[in-house]
C-alpha cells in the first residue's frame, strides 16, 4: 500500500471511530496522522473536529488553524471547519477573534445560516448587540415559516436595519 493509501485508510477509519462514538481511538490515530502528514489540511481537520468531540477546545485550535492555512478541503470541511474553528475560540472566550472566524466564514460562504447565527452569538460577546440582532432578525425572517412571522415579513426586515428608529 503507498504511502497516500495508507494515509487515506487510516483517515477513512479515524473518521468512523469517532462516528461510531470512539473518539478518543479516533484521536489517537488522527494526532498520528498529523505528525506524520503536518501539512495535511483535510486530517488537520478531522483532529481539530475529534479534540471538540472529546471537549478538548484548546488542544483543536491550532488543528483548525492548520486545516484553514492549507489547501485541500472540499467546499463542504472548509465550511465546517469555519464554523468549528469559530465556534471553538467563542466556547474559549476568545470572543473578537471568533467573530474574526466566522467573518471570515460568511464572506466565503454568504448563505450559510449556521455561520449567520454563530456569528451573531459572538457579536454579541464583543458588546455588537445591534448587529447580532439585526442579523437574527433578517435571519428569522428569512428562514421562518411560522405564518405570525410571515406576516410581518417585510416589517422585521424594515426595523432590523435601524433598531433604533422612530417613525
Amino acid at each position: 500500500m503507498t504511502r497516500i493509501g495508507n494515509r487515506d485508510a487510516r483517515l477513512a477509519e479515524a473518521v468512523a471511530l469517532r462516528t461510531a462514538g470512539e473518539p478518543e481511538q479516533a484521536r489517537q490515530l488522527l494526532v498520528a496522522l498529523s505528525t506524520e502528514f503536518p501539512a495535511d489540511a483535510e486530517v488537520a481537520y478531522q483532529t481539530a473536529w475529534v479534540h471538540d468531540v472529546l471537549g478538548l477546545e484548546v488542544e483543536a485550535v491550532p488543528f483548525y488553524e492548520r486545516a484553514l492555512a492549507g489547501a485541500g478541503l472540499s467546499s463542504d470541511d472548509r465550511r465546517g471547519a469555519l464554523l468549528g474553528y469559530g465556534s471553538t475560540l467563542r466556547g474559549l472566550g476568545r470572543y473578537p477573534e471568533a467573530v474574526e472566524a466566522f467573518r471570515r466564514g460568511l464572506a466565503e460562504f454568504p448563505e450559510d445560516n449556521a455561520l449567520r447565527t454563530f456569528c451573531a452569538m459572538a457579536l454579541y460577546n464583543v458588546g455588537e448587540h445591534h448587529e447580532a440582532t439585526r442579523n437574527l432578525l433578517l435571519l428569522l425572517a428569512m428562514t421562518t415559516s411560522d405564518p405570525d412571522i410571515q406576516r410581518y415579513r417585510r416589517a422585521i426586515e424594515h426595523y432590523a436595519k435601524d433598531l433604533d428608529a422612530v417613525e
